[in-house]
């Protein structure tokens, strides 16, 4: 190939080029990015928080977590405040949350909240009740309702945040 046919191929690109995106609106495939345009990032998607089901039991219907296990409300707590702490939270572990507690059906998604703990993690909660685990239950059951420990009591969570008749 000679000089003259490559160079007549470079201006015909440089032409074609040119043209493309040059209506003025700078929408075509060659359009520069504003530096807004280049600026903006996609948020990142809020991490999907802990799940809080209604689930049959010897009490009736109960609040669970996602994994089967009973939720508790413990009397000493303040609503949106925790007093289980130490040997408390061990028996008694919290309901930690990362991102947005999420209701299955029969779980009223507006009665869904988080609590910080002392140590700056979340902890769901329910009506304003931080919940909890009991240790020992093991998934689908609920043992300790309406157990007195840690100087309250402890109880299952019907679906309007209240413990089981």
């Amino acid at each position: 190939m000679d000089l003259k046919a490559a160079l007549l191929g470079l201006a015909a690109c440089a032409a074609l080029v040119a043209g493309c995106g040059s209506d003025g609106g700078g929408s075509g495939p060659m359009a520069a990015a504003t530096p807004t345009e280049a600026a903006v990032e996609p948020e990142p998607a809020a991490p999907r928080g802990p799940l809080v089901k209604l689930r049959g039991s010897q009490f009736g219907p109960v609040l669970f977590s996602g994994s089967d296990r009973a939720l508790y409300l413990f009397t000493r707590d303040k609503r949106g405040k925790s007093r289980c702490y130490g040997d408390c939270a061990a028996a008694w572990p919290p309901f930690y949350a990362k991102g947005r507690p999420r209701a299955a059906r029969g779980v009223d998604a507006s009665l869904l909240g988080t609590v910080e703990r002392r140590d700056g993690r979340s902890q769901v909660t329910y009506r304003g009740w931080p919940l909890y685990f009991y240790v020992d239950d093991p998934k689908r059951q609920v043992l300790c309702n309406d157990v007195v420990e840690f100087s309250g009591t402890w109880f299952a969570l019907d679906g309007g945040g209240n413990p089981p008749a």
